[in-house]
């Protein structure tokens, strides 16, 4: 039996990664994100693919209290002695909600174009899009924010990084273009959010969107180190996790089919 790879492999004096030396060429030389690049497209990027991307990565890195980092932070309560455990829990629900979206706006723009690339204009590529996700049912990627209204400040900065590092092509002009059409439908600014940005830039990056997510997963990754940390510093009685379990304990009311009752500090 006999495998085949083309990843990475080891001599006694030397380690090699898509062919590249790993202590001569890539320590100290390229980024984690760049190492990203390098597995997903098996060569190191440009010095604008790697602004492009660190600059990406770094957007979504960090969240506040989202699920992702409520989930690492409990597990974290209930088992201090696997940080990897706590990090993965926190990567679990990468989904169309949260880390997810910016694959699905990929998917939507890059499908987009193969679909209806034939008309000239984008303004009509994306009216058949939105025509399409509707008829569907299915909300349009890319699109609000229960915070930032009505813009994202990270969809400005990465937009304007896009456009000087020559990032800023047809799938951006066709997520822009699509904002267009959902807010004129709305009758209000829609907000153009980050994972629209992200999925826009990505594509015009020519990474396919089947990876996009990846990117997305390995920033949060990152940023959940932070949030572990800060349990670990704050100690078990006034870490958040603790509360939080503490408050649902004294909160919960519990039910049975005789109706309600109240088991409390019982289990």
């Amino acid at each position: 039996m006999e495998f085949e790879t083309k990843i990475g492999y080891s001599k006694p004096d030397a380690i090699f990664i898509h062919g590249y030396n790993l202590t001569e060429e890539l320590i100290g030389n390229i980024t984690l994100a760049d190492m990203a690049f390098l597995g997903a497209t098996h060569r190191r990027p440009t010095l604008e693919e790697s602004k492009m991307l660190n600059a990406c990565m770094v957007a979504i890195c960090e969240h506040g209290f989202t699920p992702s980092s409520i989930s690492a932070r409990l597990t974290y309560l209930g088992a201090p002695e696997a940080v990897q455990a706590a990090v993965a829990a926190g990567l679990l629900g990468a989904g169309s909600v949260y880390l997810g979206a910016m694959e699905n706006t990929a998917q939507m723009l890059q499908d987009g174009w193969k679909s209806y690339g034939h008309y000239e204009e984008v303004a009509s590529v994306a009216t058949k899009i939105i025509d399409e996700w509707q008829l569907k049912k299915l909300q349009v990627m890319g699109l609000g924010h229960p915070l930032h209204k009505p813009v994202d400040p990270r969809t400005i900065k990465l937009f304007s990084l896009a456009e000087e590092l020559g990032f800023s092509g047809k799938h951006t002009a066709l997520m822009k273009e699509i904002h267009h059409g959902i807010s004129e439908q709305k009758g209000k600014q829609m907000t153009l959010n980050v994972a629209g940005a992200i999925g826009a830039i990505l594509s015009d990056m020519k990474l396919h969107y089947s990876v996009v997510k990846a990117f997305a997963v390995a920033a949060r990754a990152v940023g959940l180190i932070a949030h572990i940390v800060e349990e670990a510093e704050s100690g078990r009685k006034e870490s958040m996790a603790q509360k939080l379990y503490d408050h649902i304990e004294e909160n919960t009311r519990y039910t049975n089919n005789l109706g309600d009752f109240e088991l409390k500090n019982q289990l």
